[in-house]
């Protein structure tokens, strides 16, 4: 092992990862790069898996091209709202976050939250991939709900064109599943698997965190 301690890094400069990351109580550092988040497949995992693997991809040759020393943990992720198979992404603007709200009205739909961990350490790599589903009902957004949402701009920088913490609250009558991945980030989850991960790779079962 190279140093002592691992680095953690977070491939998002999403404020809402941040805090959730936060709460894990142990020290990380930032380090996000513009990625297109554009894909071609119309499976909603097979979508959000790989934009979340080229997030977390090109913050690692970020990473190796400023010689940061290993070992270091590279995460990333990506969200997004899937109903009766379409995929919604950021809205582009206001008419088209009202297209994704009013499409969305009425109806349950599913949150998936892809992650992509990325393990350096002794001059290797290792992965890990997983993705979380949560389910969201809307109740029937009226005009007056709608308008009021979309002129606080919260929709424009969020899957699905609301985000669960905010004013959308107004018309989410139920989540089922992990909150935190409707925020965009599966934080209970994400502690398991890099659990497991950890212990499959280092033969230590203590807790992971204690690394950082």
């Amino acid at each position: 092992m190279e140093n002592s301690k691992f680095s953690l890094i977070l491939a998002s400069a999403s404020p809402r990862r941040k805090e959730l990351f936060g709460y894990l109580g142990i020290p990380f550092q930032i380090k996000a790069l513009n990625v297109l988040e554009e894909s071609l497949e119309k499976d909603p995992i097979k979508f959000s898996s790989g934009i979340a693997k080229l997030k977390g991809e090109a913050a690692v040759e970020e990473l190796k091209r400023l010689k940061l020393p290993s070992p270091l943990y590279v995460v990333s992720a990506d969200t997004i709202v899937c109903l009766s198979g379409k995929i919604y992404g950021k809205p582009q603007n206001r008419d088209e976050a009202y297209n994704f709200l009013m499409e969305l009205s009425g109806k349950t739909h599913s949150v998936f939250t892809s992650v992509y961990g990325q393990l350096l350490i002794n001059g290797e790599s290792r992965t890990l991939n997983f993705t979380e589903e949560s389910k969201v009902t809307f109740n029937n957004i009226n005009s007056i709900l709608m308008d009021n949402y979309l002129s606080t701009g919260d929709s424009l920088d969020k899957a699905g064109a609301y985000g669960i913490q905010g004013p959308s609250l107004t018309f989410i009558s139920k989540v089922e599943g992990d909150y935190a991945n409707v925020v965009g980030f599966p934080l209970s989850r994400f502690i398991q698997e890099t659990q497991t991960f950890f212990e499959s790779l280092l033969k230590d079962r203590g807790s992971w965190q204690k690394l950082f």
